[in-house]
């Protein structure tokens, strides 16, 4: 699977002080909860991260370097519970196509059952859809990213046959966070079983499985 440690957040001037790095993200979290992104300030993060305004700058040159930050964090939060879910296939050595599989439903039931996402989608559309939209890019990267490694194992298994797996991670990436953003489709994707049949049929094919 994709290593990943090395799913950093954006920071400016990593240093020793980092090594908080993940309580003051966390707090942002929090905050981002509690008051939502646009009335939560940059000091207020800082209070609840127990530093000063001035290092918090320092680490994070803007509010929206910020935001960015705790975005690919519960990007590398969801992909640590999307490789939990599985590595019992690939541990069991699972056909490939029923990896896959499984594969394509943890990504959906991740990215359509966040209640953060949910939430800011229907309140703040504005604010964090650029982040997932035209400043995305990071998101897709470490989606594809991951996706690519997963296909890069199965090649090096003998299950996949040898092609370059990054235009088909990101296709994957990209449709998985399609249907994140807009709910209303034909597919049924609120049957595990019916995602399940339609990942079959017309997402393994995409991987090119023997």
């Amino acid at each position: 699977m994709a290593n990943l440690a090395k799913l950093l957040p954006l920071v400016r001037d990593r240093g020793a002080e980092d090594r908080n790095q993940s309580e003051v993200l966390e707090a942002a979290l929090l905050a981002f909860l509690d008051f939502g992104i646009k009335r939560t300030s940059m000091a207020e993060v800082a209070r609840r991260g127990r530093l000063s305004l001035a290092t918090l700058y320092r680490r994070f040159a803007s509010k929206s370097d910020l935001i960015q930050s705790v975005g690919l964090l519960q990007v590398r939060r969801f992909l640590e519970e999307v490789d939990a879910a599985v590595r019992p296939f690939s541990d069991s050595d699972a056909a490939p196509e029923d990896q896959i599989v499984e594969l394509f439903v943890a990504f959906l039931a991740g990215l359509r059952g966040d209640p953060l996402l949910d939430r800011l989608l229907e309140t703040e559309p504005e604010t964090v859809l650029p982040y997932l939209t035209v400043r995305g890019a990071p998101v897709i990267e470490l989606g594809r990213d991951y996706l690519a490694e997963f296909i890069a194992r199965l090649q090096r298994e003998g299950k996949l046959p040898a092609y370059d797996p990054l235009p088909v991670a990101e296709m994957v990436a990209r449709t998985a966070l399609s249907f994140a953003l807009t709910k209303q489709t034909v597919i049924p994707l609120d049957d595990d079983t019916a995602v399940r049949e339609f990942a079959r049929a017309h997402v393994v094919p995409g991987f090119r499985v023997p």
